[in-house]
């Protein structure tokens, strides 16, 4: 069984978004689960800068205690919080 590039971009995502604050954890790995699979090439962009943030800003982001920098970004945090 060969693992395509896709396979391995979205191995990828699910192992970045493994976080050290449970908070994050927790919406991150119910929104993937629900959601990974579903998402344009421009929405893995997104998650993937997301991924990027340190822990707490990424919460103050999930939580909307902190603006998004992008209306894309904004689109997916709403998808993020709504799983």
């Amino acid at each position: 069984m060969s693992v395509t590039v896709d396979d391995r971009r979205l191995d990828r995502l699910r192992w970045k978004a493994r976080r050290g604050l449970l908070e994050n954890d927790l919406l991150l790995s119910k929104f993937l689960h629900a959601e990974l699979t579903k998402l344009s090439d421009s929405e893995l962009n997104t998650l993937d800068q997301l991924l990027q943030m340190g822990d707490n800003d990424l919460l103050d982001i999930l939580m909307g205690r902190k603006a998004c920098v992008d209306e894309a970004t904004a689109k997916l945090v709403t998808r993020i919080q709504n799983v």
